[in-house]
């Protein structure tokens, strides 16, 4: 399978993950009362809510490649984060499920960017 077709699918999925996630961080009161319970202030919430928004944006649409950099470096911390603060709390693991498949996801997407984009760069360059 061409690696074009991985890294679309793949940053497609976390796209979509993320925008979904971002979104419910406005909209869903679970969500409000999840972050309550695992100690975090409701501004935090909504500053990760945009960020996610933000993310799932400058993950497919032509930005430089150190802000594609800091999208997925962000969005990895946040995946850790995510899991490292269900665990802390005793949640079960059924709670770590979803910042797993989406650390998975990221790893997918990050490193079929390094193989796909950043591979046509240089190969564009060796032919000047």
């Amino acid at each position: 399978m061409s690696t074009k077709y991985l890294y679309w699918g793949s940053t497609g999925l976390l796209a979509l993950f993320m925008l979904a996630s971002g979104v419910l961080y406005f909209t869903a009161e679970s969500m409000a009362a999840n972050f309550a319970r695992l100690g975090f202030p409701d501004y935090f919430r909504v500053q990760l809510g945009v960020a996610k928004v933000l993310g799932a944006l400058a993950l497919v649409v032509p930005l430089p490649r150190s802000l594609k950099e800091w999208t997925y470096a962000g969005f990895g911390i946040s995946f850790v984060s995510a899991i490292v603060a269900h665990m802390a709390v005793g949640d079960p693991l059924t709670s770590v499920v979803p910042p797993l498949v989406a650390l998975f996801l990221w790893g997918w997407s990050y490193a079929t960017y390094h193989r796909y984009v950043l591979g046509e760069q240089s190969a564009s360059t060796a032919e000047m």
